[in-house]
């Protein structure tokens, strides 16, 4: 995709843990929201009005392990009937309000000036689009943002968004099943209209085919950690793969890809692992 970087890994991941490798930096906030009430929305401050504290920066950035412009920055929307607690807008307000409200909160959270990418947390049901949604992605096509992206989403919901969208989603990110020839179907519509897939739940949604004997051949062969011929595979097959560690170590190994590659054969082993 045009103005995107070429990024080998996004990490599920807090701003304080970065990641230590030059070039490979790009974190997904959805998972370091405030702890906030249910029932409790607190409005952010101005962006012009946080003074010190919106200066200070946060985690990596704060720490001087990453400057804010080696970062490519990822957060998400998501509508009232997929929160838990932690709410970042009025839940009584109209959708396109709870965006800008959202937005703001995550700009406040991970104090920064920006986002790079802004992602629907899904569609509010499991087939079509709702006109709730399609209400949020007119809002989210107002924000200051580089790129859009949709999560949890089917294909007959990513043909109507990207027909209807004036701004077509750059990302999809959709947990991977092996038993769906890792999401083939979505994966070829993304190829298609060149967005982006990032595949997430690599590993933990797949244990049964990854225990294989035909997997753990190809581990023990080219003598990697099954993560890295998971994440390996995905690569040499389009995807853009998410990993959710937040220990440091185990976020080097899974970048550590870069030095090998799979034999046509084991990507379609791989392909056709859940038979």
């Amino acid at each position: 995709m045009q103005g995107i970087p070429g990024l080998s890994l996004f990490a599920h991941a807090h701003l304080r843990y970065g990641l230590e490798r030059r070039g490979d930096r790009a974190v997904d906030s959805s998972r370091a929201r405030r702890r906030l009430p249910r029932d409790r929305y607190r409005e952010p401050a101005p962006p012009l009005l946080r003074g010190r504290r919106r200066r200070r920066g946060d985690g990596a950035i704060r720490d001087g392990v990453v400057r804010r412009d080696e970062l490519f920055l990822q957060t998400k929307f998501t509508s009232v009937g997929g929160q838990d607690r932690r709410l970042p807008y009025d839940p009584h307000a109209d959708p396109a309000t709870q965006v800008r409200q959202s937005f703001a909160s995550s700009l406040e959270h991970l104090q920064v000036e920006a986002i790079d990418s802004y992602v629907l947390h899904g569609p509010s049901r499991s087939r079509g689009l709702s006109q709730e949604d399609i209400a949020v992605w007119r809002a989210m096509e107002s924000l200051p943002v580089r790129a859009f992206g949709v999560s949890n989403v089917a294909l007959d919901q990513l043909e109507a968004l990207y027909e209807l969208a004036s701004t077509k989603p750059a990302f999809v990110q959709n947990r991977c099943f092996a038993a769906t020839r890792w999401d083939a179907a979505i994966r070829a519509f993304c190829r298609a209209h060149d967005i982006v897939y990032q595949g997430f739940s690599l590993l933990t949604a797949n244990l049964n085919e990854l225990r294989s004997a035909a997997f753990r051949e190809i581990v023990q062969r080219t003598r990697r950690t099954p993560a890295q011929v998971v994440f390996r595979f995905a690569r040499q097959v389009g995807m853009l793969p998410l990993t959710g560690t937040t220990v440091p170590a185990h976020m080097r190994e899974d970048l550590a890809i870069d030095d090998f590659e799979l034999s046509a054969d084991d990507v379609a082993r791989i392909e056709r692992i859940a038979g």
